[in-house]
């Protein structure tokens, strides 16, 4: 009799569960898993396959489907060749076909709850990185009563390119060159459209990026395409918004990259069929060996290929947008790591200041902070290096160190994670059981500091002044 009544218990939980992981979305129905009182969609397309003809155009709409798609599993990070140093490794091979998103929610939120989301977006210098690292997954911090999102971006040239065929073209009505920009925007318009699906409310989308996705942050912050996505932005080694140019090329000098990428196989600038000879060739030979590593390599002839560059309609001008206040004016949680690139006067250290300042004195609800502890299995130098932040706010340091992740490490983890939370909650970082976060103004200097002893320490920043004079200094 006990047996059965558990069978019958079973059989009646099952649809239940089934139908729990199985959600309607504008392209269709999809099936995702569920796993530690987590549920979890991924590979999600968001855009169609940025191939053939669409190879160097705006991501168009995802095709629909009439069966229920299997989303249990990541699909294909955007082609590139993987950085083979690379703090958090792809999990998935990359490929042209890459435009999918990732959804992690609590697995009993209702669909009609309203939580609050998450937006991530990978660094890797704009041609390495994607959103299948397992540091990267957002069940941990679902947990905490937030739905979390992830998604691909194009990167390298297929992420950045112009070429004067593709001006001619115009094929989407002026949007050109920066398309991996053009990717994060549709994901935020996708979030928006579908977001409520899973129990996420898509007026309450906070964005979030590192290194190249920290400047995505600062880019999506001043575009006029991005306004209305979302309603905060955590920036992490974002470096400076507040530096020209970012970078000062228009589109005439990266026109001028894209026809001597093409003159490096063959194609001249004059050919009239060089665009369709450009959209044959293999993703391989597009990526011609780009990755972080190839960026740092002195050049053997004309530059093949730039970072997202001011094209005035998708990327505008950072430096006069975030001194005019001509921005999306969303509370800001910003910050670098304590041995990050270039050191304390550096642009991602002092990059963070000058923009928390620029922030603030505009009237943007500001908290700066620094992030200073080291994973103690690593605390060799007591350095806090570039990106090692990222397991801590993602709370994925048992993910990252595994066996060696200590006590102390998932501590630290669960305190800024509250943080995080507690922004995409609220829109400030504040709560219950933490210590208080004051706002950020260029006057009282004050951050939080993640310090190395694994506490959160509030107080005036001990290097302003050093950046201050080193800010002068390069006047």
């Amino acid at each position: 009799m006990k047996t059965w009544l558990l069978l019958s218990a079973a059989l009646m939980a099952a649809p239940i569960a089934a139908h729990a992981q199985e959600v309607s979305i504008d392209s269709g129905r999809i099936r995702g898993s569920t796993a530690d009182g987590v549920a979890a969609w991924k590979g999600i397309p968001f855009a169609a396959a940025p191939v053939g003809d669409l190879r160097w155009r705006a991501p168009q709409p995802a095709p629909k489907w009439s069966d229920v798609k299997d989303t249990t599993a990541y699909r294909n990070d955007c082609m590139q060749v993987p950085f083979p140093s690379d703090a958090a490794p792809l999990g998935t091979p990359p490929a042209e076909d890459c435009l999918y998103m990732n959804v992690w929610k609590p697995a009993n939120a209702a669909a009609s709850a309203k939580l609050p989301v998450l937006v991530w977006i990978y660094g890797g210098g704009f041609v390495n990185g994607g959103s299948s690292p397992p540091t990267y997954a957002g069940a941990d911090v679902a947990s905490q009563g937030v739905v979390f999102v992830s998604f691909n971006y194009r990167v390298g040239r297929f992420g950045t390119f112009a070429h004067p065929q593709l001006t001619k073209a115009n094929a989407d009505g002026g949007r050109l060159g920066n398309y991996g920009t053009m990717d994060q925007v549709a994901a935020l318009e996708w979030v928006k459209r579908n977001i409520a699906a899973f129990g996420g409310d898509p007026s309450k989308v906070t964005i979030m990026g590192e290194s190249a996705g920290g400047m995505s942050v600062n880019t999506l912050l001043a575009s006029p395409d991005a306004k209305g996505l979302f309603r905060g932005a955590i920036i992490m080694s974002g470096a400076d918004a507040t530096a020209a140019g970012n970078p000062a090329l228009n589109t005439a000098a990266v026109e001028k990259i894209g026809t001597d990428f093409a003159a490096s196989k063959g194609i001249a600038a004059d050919d009239p069929q060089a665009l369709t000879k450009l959209r044959a060739l293999s993703a391989e030979q597009v990526t011609d060996g780009l990755n972080m590593m190839a960026l740092f390599r002195p050049a053997a002839g004309p530059p093949t290929f730039t970072m997202p560059y001011t094209d005035g309609r998708v990327n505008v001008a950072l430096a006069p947008a975030f001194a005019s206040g001509n921005i999306n004016k969303v509370p800001v949680m910003i910050g670098a790591t304590s041995a990050d690139m270039g050191g304390k006067t550096g642009m991602m250290v002092a990059g963070a200041r000058n923009t928390a300042a620029a922030l603030a004195k505009q009237g943007v609800p500001t908290y700066a902070y620094r992030f200073s502890y080291v994973a103690q299995s690593l605390n060799k130098d007591g350095q806090a290096g570039h990106a090692t932040d990222i397991p801590f706010f993602l709370d994925t340091a048992d993910i990252k160190y595994q066996a060696k992740t200590t006590a102390r490490d998932t501590g630290m983890g669960k305190t800024i994670s509250k943080y995080v939370v507690n922004f995409a909650k609220t829109g400030d970082p504040n709560g219950a059981g933490l210590p208080a976060w004051p706002k950020y103004t260029a006057a009282n200097d004050v951050i939080m500091d993640f310090a190395g002893d694994g506490m959160a320490m509030p107080g005036k920043d001990p290097w302003g002044a050093e950046l201050d004079a080193a800010k002068v200094a390069a006047r």
